[in-house]
């Protein structure tokens, strides 16, 4: 079985090479794998690895990442990517990790190279990113898995016929500590009942952040003592069902971050809007509409603490963004209607503080709700985000003390 999975995984990589005669990012899913050997660092005798997928996963993996950093200051942190989008911008993150390189294509061979090089005393794979040669390899040289902030759904490959080769790989790891109680269920429908439920260390992370904002003059010059509303990481179907209310409201002080930043889309957006809009890296002092543009990236995540409602994209298409930034600030958000992947969606809809929308009129309409009852959401929003932190400490605290629950 591992030999087929091998052949599919080879077979993957020969698929990204061709695309890479076109595709700007396979070609740096292969070049950064290029001669990956040759460029390894000097071997430390206490790494510990990470694997994320993306840059989404790095986020969920940084509060163990420090906790470890901070119990252990010899701990060499060792953290793989497997897309170039984690790799292209994990350094805009303050982290402590030592390496930082693209996963080997996951061959046997690769693998055991990987690890007998590193040879990690633990490995930390983050969310539902398995590969099955690494972690089969590893249990083989008894190096514990721990699978953390882990999120499955019915209708992965798990959970499928042609699964099999999946579901014995998270049967060799060590433990899961999983997002929640669902997923918790799903393991046990594979008789793996090694886990705890600890949440999702994206609220650790997001207070953690929270600590650390600066001012920012051009935007409160802008405000004027308002607080805005705050359009983060919008997508093109998100502005088309925003721009009815972003032309007709003056009295709102309104700041658009889009997910794509580049020169032809912001135009697209200055185009839709005009006058009253202004890009962030011309606002001044004579500017006189109510909308600024958030044309640079590493500045939203300062942006919501200046918000009091917030939207967030990729809801029309079901890649919704964070939500948890702005809620740390106590902003209700509003997403698109496609957000089953996201539990903390959910989670924010129960609790009453989030909110689907699928048309202009429902935007607007729940606008208006909010706003009347803004200080109650706010105050439900904080309180929220403030119950669900401490899952990186649950994390380590159980590996240290090995209060676990272990597979045969």
């Amino acid at each position: 079985m591992r030999f087929l999975y091998t052949i599919g995984v080879l077979l993957y990589a020969f698929a990204v090479r061709l695309a890479s005669l076109t595709n700007p990012k396979a070609k740096r899913w292969i070049q950064g794998r290029k001669n990956w050997k040759s460029t390894l660092p000097g071997v430390s005798k206490n790494v510990i690895w990470f694997h994320c997928a993306s840059l989404g996963e790095f986020d969920q993996g940084l509060p163990v990442m420090n906790l470890i950093r901070e119990k252990d200051p010899t701990a060499y942190i060792l953290v793989t990517f497997f897309s170039p989008s984690g790799m292209d911008h994990f350094h805009k993150r303050k982290h402590p990790a030592d390496h930082v390189m693209y996963l080997p294509i996951d061959t046997i061979s690769n693998a055991r190279y990987f690890l007998d090089h590193f040879q990690p005393k633990a490995a930390y794979f983050i969310k539902y990113e398995f590969w099955c040669n690494y972690i089969f390899e590893a249990a083989e040289k008894d190096i514990p898995v721990y699978s953390i902030c882990t999120l499955l759904r019915e209708d992965q490959y798990f959970f499928k016929w042609y699964g099999t080769i999946f579901r014995e790989t998270l049967k060799v790891i060590r433990h899961f500590f999983v997002q929640n109680e669902e997923t918790g269920q799903l393991l046990e429908k594979l008789g793996i009942t090694f886990y705890t439920v600890v949440g999702d260390t994206r609220f650790d992370r997001v207070i953690e952040n929270s600590k650390n904002v600066k001012p920012n003059p051009q935007l409160e010059q802008f405000l004027q003592g308002k607080q805005a509303i705050i359009i983060g990481s919008s997508w093109p179907e998100d502005e088309t069902i925003l721009y009815p209310f972003l032309k007709n409201h003056p009295d709102e002080k309104i700041i658009i971050a889009p997910h794509d930043i580049r020169e032809k889309h912001v135009q697209q957006i200055e185009k839709e809007l005009g006058s009253i809009a202004c890009r962030y890296t011309s606002l001044n002092e004579s500017f006189t509409g109510n909308i600024v543009i958030l044309n640079t990236i590493g500045q939203l995540a300062n942006a919501y603490s200046y918000g009091k409602i917030a939207y967030i994209g990729g809801g029309f298409s079901g890649n919704l963004h964070n939500i948890l930034e702005p809620a740390v600030f106590g902003l209700p958000v509003l997403f698109g209607p496609y957000f089953g992947k996201f539990p903390e969606a959910g989670l924010f809809i129960r609790e009453g503080i989030g909110f689907p929308i699928s048309t202009p009129e429902e935007f607007e309409n729940k606008l208006h709700s909010i706003d009347h009852d803004l200080n109650e959401l706010k105050a439900k929003t904080v309180k929220l985000i403030s119950e669900q932190k401490g899952a990186a400490e649950k994390i380590v605290f159980s590996i240290e003390n090995e209060q676990l629950t272990l597979h045969n």
